[in-house]
């Protein structure tokens, strides 16, 4: 499959350079200076989230499977509903800010909880501000560059959106014996402030968009039949799609210290910088799917090395990495297959579909995965991953092999 071709054979032709081309790369940068410093924030919280739900706040991994479910499915409903408001009003930049400022002023107050329930409502607000930016920010630094350049793209803008996530988990490990989990809390709003400043003054609007009037009819110019093909194939594999926070657990259980935990997030995100860049390299050069088979490979082996490998804590940094190099290479390539099915006018609806499927798939995959976990065990818990993700993957083969047949 040549790089030059669309991977469907009713996919929208590419695109004329428009009035909102010229904004180019400096925009992507710009937008990905942003989420480094969110993801610095972010990140830092999230690398020892689930100890304290888990720990300090008295949840169950059932709970923890739960709340991070839950929250996934907030996100996800979120970025569908700016998906399908920023192609209407035909506006991105407006709509990226509100999402940044919700999970900026929210992630603090975990530093107040006392119970996971409140826990639970920081977690999902924090999610939500995240949903309402992901759509319209994906579809902004999909304006800014031509269609054959969106793997690079969406690439460039993962590796720096990964940095943050390096930079963040590392200053807790750092701060972590002298703060806590509660400073760690409240030193999280220091970046956010950065990137707030990044993006009001920084990162340029997208012009010559026209706004779209009709949501229904929108969707059903969206879901083209190759379009539905992708989303049946995605799902199929994301229904056992477990979230970071089971690695962190899992490393925990295999004898990795509470403060070193930070340590195995570092890894994590560092592996995904690895990965994102040449996969998005890679994806414009061969073909876009076949990376996606690469990565849901990714998981599977993740999930069987947390099958065999027991008895050390250096496992869980070995885990940490191929759960790492899985998500550089998944959530690169799937942001970046989404423009190669819709107009320029019609890629926030095109992407408010895609995370409506991930956003339902979220919730089932961590409910059960956490579920199985807590009334079971760990294994029997990655071993549902690795069946669902076999027949993800082989479904995935049969969308490249009719891709690959159908008439450009």
């Amino acid at each position: 499959m040549s790089g030059n071709h669309t991977i469907s054979g009713d996919a929208v032709p590419e695109e004329k350079p428009s009035a909102n081309k010229p904004l180019g790369f400096k925009n992507v940068v710009r937008l990905g200076y942003v989420s480094l410093f969110t993801d610095f924030s972010t990140e830092m919280i999230l690398g020892l989230l689930p100890l304290f739900i888990h720990d300090q706040l008295g949840a169950s991994y059932a709970i923890v499977g739960l709340i991070e479910g839950s929250a996934e499915a907030v996100n996800n409903f979120f970025r569908i509903l700016t998906g399908v408001i920023t192609d209407r009003i035909a506006k991105r930049k407006s709509l990226v800010l509100f999402g940044y400022a919700l999970s900026s002023f929210a992630k603090p107050l975990f530093a107040l909880t006392t119970t996971w329930g409140q826990a639970f409502i920081v977690r999902v607000t924090d999610r939500a501000g995240k949903g309402a930016r992901t759509s319209p920010r994906d579809a902004l630094i999909s304006d800014s560059i031509a269609k054959s350049e969106s793997g690079k793209a969406f690439g460039v803008h993962s590796s720096l959106d990964q940095v943050g996530a390096v930079l963040g988990p590392l200053l807790a490990f750092i701060v972590f014996p002298y703060i806590g989990f509660r400073g760690i809390f409240w030193l999280s709003f220091a970046p956010a402030m950065v990137s707030l400043i990044i993006l009001l003054f920084f990162v340029n609007e997208a012009v010559g968009l026209k706004k779209q009037r009709h949501l229904f009819e929108n969707a059903k110019q969206v879901l083209n039949r190759r379009f539905i093909f992708l989303l049946v194939v995605l799902g199929a594999f994301l229904v056992g799609a477990y979230n970071f926070s089971f690695i962190l657990l899992l490393a925990s259980s295999l004898g990795v210290p509470d403060g070193q935990i930070p340590l195995v997030y570092v890894v994590i995100n560092a592996l995904s910088v690895v990965a994102a860049f040449p996969c998005g390299v890679l994806a414009d050069r061969i073909g876009k799917v076949p990376v996606l088979l690469f990565s849901n490979l990714a998981l599977i082996a993740t999930s069987a090395a947390g099958i065999l490998l027991v008895g050390g804590w250096v496992y869980g940094f070995v885990i940490a990495c191929l759960f790492g190099i899985y998500l550089g290479a998944s959530d690169t390539v799937q942001r970046a297959i989404i423009p190669d099915f819709t107009s320029t006018e019609l890629k926030g609806t095109g992407y408010a579909i895609y995370y409506l499927l991930v956003g339902l798939t979220s919730l089932v995959a961590n409910s059960i995965f956490g579920y199985l976990w807590t009334i079971m065990n760990s294994s029997v818990a990655f071993e549902y991953s690795v069946a669902t993700s076999i027949v993800g993957t082989l479904a995935l083969v049969v969308f490249m092999l009719a891709s690959k047949s159908s008439p450009h």
